[in-house]
């Protein structure tokens, strides 16, 4: 039979399906098994009004077979099949979708499963095989036909011979080449993790007969193979069945199976949405960080399901950045995909599912922190950064829907508490959210500055995280009270007659002062203070650059070249204060060793490096001598 050529504009498509539009050669079997489906599922629609078709619901399948001597691979099924003509139209005029028309016929309820949409699904199969044969008898003709192509040069459609209802596709596998191993597709192992990944939750059951390699003789070691059928997908999705259903187990187990955890999730939200936009939603939030969680090699995005038939394995346009630690599966009938089903066009339903799940996120979390403390702190301990880092990322432009989720460490009551229950128990003359950085705890608590807040009673915020601080300073504020460090120069803390006193003992040490600042000129300031109990000095500062901030930028592999402007505080009522008078009148060398140890030491208790050690354990060494 003479060979039938494919329109000019056909050929041009054909060529760019091979070699563009699918990215990811592996989808060919996912498509071919997605048109497989359609066809059943067309068959057994059809049975429900027509009586002359007799389908028993529980026999349709889909069966895959290899073949590696020959390098064939074939997909059947016993779904309605294909006319001459639909042959001739279906797959002869490419982009004809025929599960496309049947499905316009169709009504809402019935559209839902049916997968393809533009009939270009098939012709992916050319990134793999150079022949491609279908066999098909329909339910509406006596005799079959089998369309075979090898491609661009086109395509002949003969009488053939086939007994039952359906199509079988047969493709000759591409022999390997140095860029690709087409060979992965007649390996028993490659075609059942392909079926599971992407087609897994196909409503038919997906067949194949494996090899079992099973021990006859331990003594000897000996084995035998046998064969045996085997479905290869689950067919029903977990997440579309009955929650009162599904065990915690169940959760659990395809959790740990899906996406290649240890440890069961710490928590499972499980919801569906029904509107103009519908889907379900299975997330799970993980009980540990990924171990390259905190590295650009992470890759966030939940797995986009199509009516069962997985889309894209991360789709990161389902979460934001600071709920990039969920996993968890969207599946939708209401996408709009493009031409090759790998991608996803910009569309609306994309937006209002990433919103509405951004949202669930957030309150589900909430509920936790209010219902489950312990399993919120849990939470926190291993994310927490990251809704922290939510807070200030893009100018802050989240920070009032993830207020409510940071906590921080409570002077006061000694444990990681809310911003809420921090004003919440605030004393009546306290205008100002108190907090203190440093690397822990411990160092936050011995902090000079500290001294004076918790003199007053106030509770402080401890800082221990590098991101803290710049959380903060975009919050700028909760529930009308500004945050305060309190290692900030101005904390407002003493009465007016102690204001006075300060400045008039500044204004009457001015000389001492300046000779301090000349002496150290990494300060802009050097001046007495009566906010120290215990301590002789400590290190504040102006502006909003804290030291604890200038230590992150320290730390960047770039010099940004910010520093914070530190002021030195001498503590007035210590016995070192009138050490440094006694010493400006009588020995200015002296005194200025004592700046430079003073400074030195302050530099230490605030965690900043000395800049020449070595010189200040010599000035040490010589006045401990004295």
């Amino acid at each position: 039979m003479a060979k039938k050529q494919f329109k000019s504009e056909s050929k041009r498509l054909l060529d760019l399906m091979i070699n563009s539009i699918y990215t990811n050669k592996d989808i060919f079997l996912r498509e071919l098994i997605s048109n497989a489906s359609d066809a059943i599922d067309k068959l057994y629609y059809r049975s429900l009004t027509d009586k002359k078709l007799k389908v028993k619901k529980d026999k349709l399948e889909i069966f895959i077979e290899f073949d590696k001597d020959a390098r064939t691979l074939t997909i059947r099924d016993n779904g309605c099949g294909m006319t001459k003509e639909e042959l001739e139209n279906n797959l002869g005029t490419i982009a004809k979708s025929g599960s496309l028309e049947f499905k316009e016929n169709m009504t809402n309820e019935e559209k839902s499963s049916i997968i393809g949409q533009f009939g270009v699904g098939f012709y992916s199969s050319f990134m793999v095989s150079d022949n491609i044969k279908v066999t098909s008898l329909s339910a509406d003709s006596d005799k079959a036909y089998c369309f075979e192509s090898s491609g661009v040069d086109g395509y002949t459609i003969e009488e053939a011979t086939k007994k039952e209802i359906g199509t079988e596709i047969l493709l000759h596998i591409k022999e390997d080449s140095d860029e690709f191993n087409y060979s992965k597709y007649l390996d028993e192992y490659e075609l059942k993790t392909l079926v599971k990944k992407y087609s897994d939750y196909i409503s038919y059951p997906i067949k194949m007969e494996v090899t079992h390699h099973e021990l006859v003789d331990s003594e000897k070691h000996e084995y035998k193979d046998t064969k045996e059928v085997e479905i290869l997908n689950s067919m029903v999705p977990i997440w579309k069945k009955k929650k009162s259903d599904i065990k915690e187990e169940d959760y659990n187990n395809f959790y740990m199976d899906k996406f290649n955890d240890y440890d069961k999730p710490l928590e499972v939200i499980n919801y569906k949405v029904e509107g103009m936009t519908s889907y379900n939603a299975l997330l799970f939030i993980p009980s540990h960080a990924p171990s390259d969680y905190y590295t650009q090699d992470y890759e966030k995005g939940l797995a986009l399901y199509s009516n069962g038939v997985m889309i894209m394995e991360k789709c990161s346009d389902l979460l934001p950045d600071y709920f990039s630690f969920i996993k968890g599966i969207v599946d939708s009938e209401d996408l709009s995909l493009n031409i090759s089903r790998e991608l996803l066009q910009e569309s609306q339903s994309l937006n209002v599912i990433e919103k509405n799940i951004e949202s669930k996120i957030r309150k589900e979390l909430e509920n936790m922190m209010k219902n489950d403390r312990d399993k919120y702190i849990s939470f926190f301990k291993t994310f927490g950064v990251q809704l922290k880092y939510g807070v200030y990322n893009n100018f802050g432009m989240d920070k009032d829907k993830l207020k409510d989720l940071v906590m921080f460490y409570s002077s006061k009551h000694e444990k990681l508490i809310s911003l809420a229950e921090y004003v919440s128990s605030m004393k009546d003359d306290q205008k100002e959210i108190y907090y203190a950085s440093g690397s822990s705890i411990s160092k936050i608590d011995s902090m000079p500055q500290v001294e004076q807040v918790k003199d007053k009673e106030f509770d402080i915020l401890y800082l221990t995280d590098y991101v803290d601080e710049f959380c903060i300073t975009a919050l700028q504020e909760y529930e009308g009270k500004k945050f305060k460090n309190v290692s900030d120069g101005d904390l407002d803390l003493e009465s007016d007659t102690e204001k006075e006193e300060i400045k008039k003992t500044n204004e009457d040490y001015s000389d001492l002062l300046k000779m301090m600042n000349d002496e150290i000129k990494e300060v802009s300031e050097v001046r007495f203070s009566n906010k120290l109990k215990t301590h002789p000095v400590c290190l504040t500062t102006k502006g909003d650059v804290s030291i604890e901030m200038q230590k992150v930028f320290d730390a960047m592999p770039n010099d940004m070249g910010i520093k914070a402007e530190k002021v030195l505080e001498i503590n007035e009522k210590h016995p070192i204060s009138e050490k440094l008078k006694k010493l400006y009148k009588k020995d200015k060398d002296e005194f200025k060793k004592y700046t430079k140890i003073l400074y030195s030491e302050a530099l230490m208790i605030a965690g900043l490096p000395i800049e020449d050690p070595a010189e200040v354990s010599k000035l040490i060494c010589e006045v401990l001598s004295k």
